[in-house]
């Protein structure tokens, strides 16, 4: 996949771009915390399929969206126009993407109309881009599209796919290595013995050296062990890892883990960070 795209050049987002660091939906080792990071998030864009929008969820009605514990700022979201209801103040744009629908609505302003050509010849039965934020209104969600157009060629649908893939990925496990680095050949215990989902992936950051540092841990139960080593292997944040993560990667009983995890607190093993929800490994 290209470092650079020109789909964003009229989402407000900047030239879009990079894997890391300058990228239009945010850095997945950005630093947590503070009014900083939530002006970074807010003004994030992040490609989301239908169905990731639907499975977003919020604490309360003026809680942040959050989406598998990673919050949500601005989105951007490629499908096939069902239907279109004009109305005097907005435009409303049912959305198939082959995950699900959902509404987008583009508020008419004739201020910013000039800016938007593109949007006067979108039709029922074409595939446009639309970027905002998500909102809730009653019990329907929706997008609150800011920039909306057709999209510009067959191939930005496949690309949208694939970037929306990429990106949850990153969130997910890590950002792959930079060229000229060497990803780790060397695949903890753990994680051999572990769900095959957990090992070898490129995404899988390695934050710690694996052979070497495991070897203090040697004398943990089994269990515990595969926690510390699953820890160890994921991106070092400030926030520590989601025990929601851990859970999936070691598997088990929801239990036992809670258990695990309190003895290795006992020990001085790990740590809770930002929340109780939250685990790192103590230095």
């Amino acid at each position: 996949m290209s470092q650079f795209n020109d789909y964003y050049a009229n989402t407000g987002a900047g030239g879009g771009g990079f894997m890391t660091g300058g990228s239009p939906y945010g850095s997945a080792s950005g630093s947590p915390g503070g009014a900083s990071r939530k002006s970074e998030i807010a003004h994030s864009l992040r490609p989301l399929t239908v169905l990731q929008l639907l499975n977003a969820t919020q604490a309360h009605s003026d809680a942040e969206w959050m989406l598998d514990d990673t919050e949500l700022g601005q989105v951007t979201v490629v499908g096939h126009v069902v239907s279109i209801q004009s109305q005097a103040t907005n435009n409303l744009y049912w959305l198939d993407d082959g995950t699900g629908r959902i509404e987008a609505r583009h508020w008419i302003d004739s201020s910013i109309e000039e800016s938007e050509p593109g949007s006067s010849a979108i039709t029922e039965g074409s595939y446009i881009r639309v970027s905002g934020t998500l909102k809730m209104f009653g019990s329907k969600r929706y997008v609150n599209a800011t920039h909306i157009r057709p999209v510009k060629s067959p191939h930005e649908i496949y690309f949208h796919l694939l970037e929306a893939m990429t990106v949850t990925l990153i969130w997910a496990k890590g950002a792959p290595p930079r060229a000229g680095q060497n990803p780790s050949t060397t695949i903890p215990q753990a994680q051999v013995a572990g769900p095959p989902a957990v090992g070898g992936s490129a995404y899988a950051a390695q934050s710690h050296p694996p052979a070497t540092t495991n070897n203090q841990y040697s004398h943990l139960p089994k269990l515990e062990y595969m926690i510390i080593t699953f820890m160890l292997s994921q991106p070092s944040k400030e926030e520590g890892v989601h025990v929601r993560s851990i859970a999936r990667a070691v598997g088990g009983n929801a239990a036992a883990i809670s258990d695990a995890l309190d003895k290795l607190m006992d020990d001085g093993l790990v740590f809770t960070t930002i929340d109780d929800s939250h685990f790192k490994v103590a230095d």
